[in-house]
């Protein structure tokens, strides 16, 4: 009984709100996070909502040729 309620809120987790998942996050240069983003990012959107977020750089890395 206790995998099927794990498998249940796994479920909801991922199909609440503006949860995109991981794959999405990093492919936009974001990191999912638990908890809460470090400092020097801010929340983008959620990996899986409400409690793993997707953080972005405040500022873009520029690249040296």
């Amino acid at each position: 009984m206790g995998i099927l309620w794990f498998i249940l809120i796994f479920i909801s987790l991922t199909r609440h709100g503006d949860a995109h998942g991981p794959d999405s996050c990093n492919h936009e240069g974001g990191l999912c996070r638990v908890g809460n983003c470090v400092p020097g990012e801010y929340l983008a959107r959620y990996c899986f909502e409400p409690i793993i977020l997707c953080c972005k750089n405040l500022s873009p890395t520029t690249v040296k040729s």
